[in-house]
């Protein structure tokens, strides 16, 4: 009976210790800025199963929409870099302000299409990564917003169309340019642009075809100029002690969602552009391109931001630029 036992105790002890070791679950919270159904928003839950699945399990990424934590603006990258938030998407051209070289995305007028844009992102990432580890931060991926447009009450045919304009803008940039071409520009959180464009506290919005379809700004505007403004960022960071924490492959399983759903993103970006200029079309607002002069006049107050944009950049940033600055 005594040898009976040994052999079984001797058994659960080769079947425990072969048994696999399987890897602590890791909780963590990604700070998503828009809405549940905005496209960065869904390219988010997205990214959080395909994490979950390429790790087994082992990490679990819940996507609080619409900044539900509190988190919305300029103060993501210092919330990332403290660890107030484990991870967040970030608006790059709003924390241009912390660091220069985020605010290359929405500069005016830089490039004209999406294979532009992905020619100037991919010149660009190593020192979004850079920036990104200066800050405590890993950076996984970026996509663009479909490119910004105005959308008006009235339309706009020439510069005089723009002067006295309340438009609202995202970023320094998309403030600069309008102001440069007579508008008055201002700063609001995207929560609140429906109901100033009701109140008339604005009567314009700096956004793409996929916003005013989001937004249902038909329902208060108009027009839609397909200006070609920007193609700006948005992208995901990690604390990079959280980052750390997790298991090679964890990182590994995190990192290959990344690229995977960074792909993704960009194609689901030029194909939605499309899709939302005709539903916002179908839906009542004049969708219709500048003619030659109002693009040299907004060319020109382009170049100013540009060229003010570049007296304060390093050289790795003016490198990348020359690229493309005409």
């Amino acid at each position: 009976m005594k040898t009976f036992t040994r052999i079984l105790t001797f058994i659960f002890i080769l079947v425990f210790f072969a048994a696999p070791v399987r890897a602590e679950v890791i909780n963590l919270d990604l700070n998503a800025i828009y809405g549940p159904t905005s496209f960065h928003t869904q390219g988010a839950f997205e990214f959080a199963k395909l994490v979950e699945k390429y790790s087994e399990g082992t990490v679990k990424i819940t996507v609080h929409p619409g900044g539900s934590l509190g988190f919305k603006g300029p103060e993501l990258l210092k919330v990332v870099k403290d660890g107030q938030v484990p991870m967040s998407d970030i608006l790059m051209g709003v924390v241009a302000g912390s660091e220069h070289v985020f605010g290359i995305s929405s500069l005016p007028r830089l490039v004209k299409s999406f294979d532009e844009a992905k020619k100037l992102y991919n010149e660009c990432k190593p020192l979004y990564q850079k920036a990104a580890k200066k800050w405590n931060q890993k950076f996984l991926y970026a996509a663009p917003w479909p490119p910004s447009g105005l959308v008006t009450k009235n339309p706009i045919n020439s510069v005089v169309d723009l002067k006295g304009l309340k438009t609202r803008t995202y970023d320094k940039n998309g403030a600069k340019f309008l102001r440069e071409l007579g508008a008055s520009p201002l700063s609001l959180p995207w929560g609140e642009v429906y109901s100033s464009l009701r109140t008339g506290m604005i009567d314009s919005v700096l956004t793409s075809a996929e916003s005013t379809k989001n937004g249902k700004f038909w329902e208060v505007l108009s027009y839609f100029k397909d200006i070609n403004y920007a193609f700006p960022l948005n992208m995901v960071t990690i604390n990079m002690d959280y980052y750390k924490a997790l298991s090679k492959d964890q990182r590994n399983a995190l990192e290959k969602a990344a690229a995977e759903i960074e792909e993704k993103q960009w194609k689901a970006s030029e194909e939605r552009t499309v899709k939302a200029l005709e539903i916002i079309s179908k839906h009542g607002i004049k969708v219709s391109k500048p003619d030659a002069a109002l693009n040299k006049a907004m060319d020109e107050a382009a170049k100013k931001i540009i060229d003010e944009f570049l007296e304060k950049a390093k050289s790795s940033e003016k490198k990348v630029l020359s690229k493309f600055v005409k």
